[in-house]
């Protein structure tokens, strides 16, 4: 199967083209290297440094005797994006390409409005040109658990039956996105169901928990093969950025009480639902959502596998707890169902704390690249708009 990668720079592009090389697949990318410009801004970098593309070009070809098809291009390009679908003509894309961050999307107007514009315009672009150039290809939208918000009752696939007044129907979930990125989301998510519907495309939307971890099988021991991994505030997922402030002996940034509760999922098992999504197409005109997550924990839960993990390796660790910028219920209901990716195949590996090891462990030959940073590890983007630093509260 052709396959392009639209971000393929990126924390999960990368690994992906890879992932699906080693199965067969012929991989094509295109990417604006904008995540490497914006965690520049954050004043931070890559704690694994993150080989440049012309390196990981000639080391993917060697490896899996492939010349794999990249352009460095943007989707609000559209001149750009249709020529490029024309030159390749995929059966199926995949959609990494676009700015991934909540507390990106919160720091000011124009980061709001760059968010939306840069998320929704670019997929709205990607949506037209398939229906341009290449009306049969799957489209794999990645979205996020964070569209669903945190309601108070079970979180179905995308779609629930309802009565009212005494008549039934399927209808979207209710969305309660809690920052401007995951609204943007959300916009992606009813434009794309509208396109299926409307054109006849199909798509699969991969609504994500938040991945954490430093490998894959496919990776091996190249430098060039490692993806990045971030521990800013910005773009720093938790468990990957408690995991490099327990490289320096940092305490381990608990935001309030810590009762906040997602779904989470090792880098490897992202890879192997995003590999059955594609592998397992949908009909024409289809429009499927896949909740894509391992197992549930609070923040507090994670900080101290964390703690547990370093321990055991020798490194020391504490946790504290530091007033919450964002605005968010610390404390609630969460329980999200995760069936059509399990009834396809997927085998979650569930083994969190031996994934932590291998990233700790991963992390530590670069505590440098992290001890240069430091500063980053304690935020002042505030959902209110004051910004100043989080502060210990014990």
């Amino acid at each position: 199967m052709k396959v392009l990668i639209a971000g393929m720079d990126g924390y999960l592009g990368w690994p992906l083209a890879q992932y699906l090389a080693a199965r067969g697949h012929t991989v094509a990318g295109l990417d604006a290297f904008l995540r490497r410009k914006w965690v520049t801004e954050m004043n931070s970098d890559s704690a694994i440094p993150a080989a440049p593309m012309t390196e990981r070009l000639q080391g993917f070809e060697n490896r899996f005797d492939q010349k794999l098809l990249f352009r460095e291009g943007n989707l609000l390009d559209y001149d750009f994006l249709k020529q490029y679908l024309a030159e390749f003509m995929p059966d199926a894309i995949v959609h990494f390409a676009e700015m991934p961050s909540a507390p990106y999307s919160m720091i000011d107007q124009k980061h709001a409005a760059f968010t939306q514009n840069n998320n929704v315009i670019g997929s709205l672009n990607l949506l037209w040109a398939i229906k341009e150039i290449c009306p049969d290809t799957h489209l794999i939208k990645l979205g996020t658990m964070g569209e669903y918000g945190t309601p108070n009752i079970d979180i179905p696939e995308g779609f629930f039956e309802i009565e009212f007044r005494g008549r039934k129907d399927n209808m979207p979930f209710p969305r309660q996105a809690g920052s401007f990125y995951h609204w943007s989301k959300v916009h992606d998510s009813n434009n794309t169901m509208f396109a299926c519907r409307i054109w006849n495309l199909k798509a699969t939307d991969i609504m994500q928990g938040v991945v954490f971890g430093t490998q894959i099988d496919e990776m091996g021991n190249d430098l060039c093969f490692r993806t990045r991994l971030d521990f800013d505030q910005c773009f720093g997922t938790a468990i990957n950025r408690f995991c490099c402030q327990a490289t320096i002996n940092h305490p381990l940034t608990l935001f309030g009480a810590g009762g906040q509760t997602r779904g989470f999922i090792p880098l490897r098992d992202s890879m192997q639902c995003i590999a059955i999504a594609i592998e397992n197409i949908p009909e024409t005109g289809e429009y499927r959502v896949f909740n894509q997550f391992g197992q549930i924990y609070s923040i507090e839960e994670l900080a101290g596998l964390v703690q547990k993990a370093a321990n055991e390796i020798g490194i020391q660790t504490i946790i504290q707890h530091y007033d919450n910028p964002r605005t968010e219920m610390e404390k609630h209901y969460y329980n999200p169902d995760r069936n059509r990716l399990i009834e396809l195949g997927y085998q979650p590996s569930d083994n969190i704390v031996g994934e932590i090891t291998i990233m700790l462990k991963d992390l530590l030959p670069y505590r440098e690249r992290v001890l240069a940073h430091k500063e980053v590890l304690i935020p002042d983007i505030r959902w209110d708009g004051n910004h100043q630093r989080s502060v210990a509260i014990n």
